[in-house]
């Protein structure tokens, strides 16, 4: 196993009160494997993701929890070795790619960063390297696009230098925020292709964050759905889409926008609770339909209920 999520509660100190934003997230992932996270705006995919790297800002706290990666617990490694890790095995890419990159500087020597922090290479070599990265994930002309400033560039463009960025170094993870929402369809297509051909080229294993369940099935090898930072299902993307078992995970699927589909689009009631002060028990359980008794009262665990495949619902057995 590659990296381990184990019970992992991360909160943030507001002035309003503590938003609990994981609340015992339990996730792994495979060498090699590609595992789509998904769930609505708020459900804390992406503050997975940063806790993940230790990205969090000042007023986030770990509470508790481990991450393994490769045999280390990330949380228990000092900054300074955290630093070799961050970029050279483990990367990410955000989800607006222009605000990842600095406005300042020339995007080339952007990239160059990555080889000249974890590589004893020249600056000519480091050079080098870039540009055959721009090469490789099909940037024009990359003598232009390395003395580029990011707001020279389109979105596509942008996105396309933030990949190669992330994936210089050939990380043995890459976590990937929603790479392509801030792009047009036709953009996004081309990414997402270009995405395919160089994590399979590269071996590298990845967390692709995305609320577009149709998307995560294109890519993703296994899917967990993650529902106001708690895991709620998980299984291989077929099983997701032909036998989801947990209500949240079949009121996204039945949201998909079909062709040839008849009648109004299905929208589920409500909203994400606030992770102020978060709803008892299940916190979905005011949007269900199928709630009973327990729902609303005690916190269903991730469960097995057949090989691979884990839901967190009373329904088929939650109960501690």
């Amino acid at each position: 196993m590659l990296l381990e999520i184990k019970d992992l509660y991360t909160h943030f100190h507001t002035l309003r009160g503590i938003v609990k934003a994981l609340d015992g997230v339990n996730l792994d992932v495979s060498k090699g494997e590609v595992l789509g996270l998904v769930g609505e705006t708020g459900s804390g995919k992406t503050v997975t993701g940063l806790s993940i790297l230790r990205l969090l800002g000042q007023n986030a706290e770990i509470k508790s929890g481990e991450i393994i990666f490769e045999g280390r617990d990330l949380l228990k490694l000092s900054m300074r070795d955290l630093l070799k890790i961050r970029g050279r095995d483990i990367s990410m890419i955000f989800q607006e790619p222009k605000s990842a990159l600095n406005p300042v500087i020339q995007v080339g020597d952007q990239v160059a960063e990555s080889f000249l922090i974890h590589e004893e290479i020249s600056k000519g070599e480091a050079r080098k390297r870039v540009l055959e990265m721009f090469a490789k994930v099909g940037l024009p002309d990359p003598d232009r696009i390395y003395k580029s400033y990011p707001h020279e560039l389109s979105g596509g463009m942008a996105q396309r230098v933030v990949i190669s960025m992330a994936l210089a170094l050939r990380p043995k993870l890459l976590i990937a925020d929603e790479p392509t929402s801030a792009l047009d369809v036709t953009i996004q297509a081309q990414i997402m292709d270009l995405f395919r051909e160089l994590i399979d080229e590269l071996g590298t294993s990845v967390v692709y964050i995305t609320h577009d369940m149709a998307l995560a099935a294109e890519i993703s090898d296994r899917i967990a759905v993650m529902y106001a930072g708690r895991i709620v299902e998980i299984a291989d993307t077929e099983t997701i889409f032909e036998n989801s078992l947990h209500p949240y995970t079949q009121g996204l699927l039945k949201s998909i926008l079909k062709l040839g589909r008849k009648g109004e689009l299905f929208s589920m009631e409500g909203e994400i609770p606030p992770l102020i002060n978060p709803p008892p028990g299940c916190r979905f359980h005011p949007r269900c339909s199928k709630r009973f008794d327990p729902c609303d009262k005690e916190v269903p665990k991730l469960k097995e209920v057949e090989r691979g495949h884990q839901v967190a619902c009373f329904l088929f057995g939650g109960a501690s």
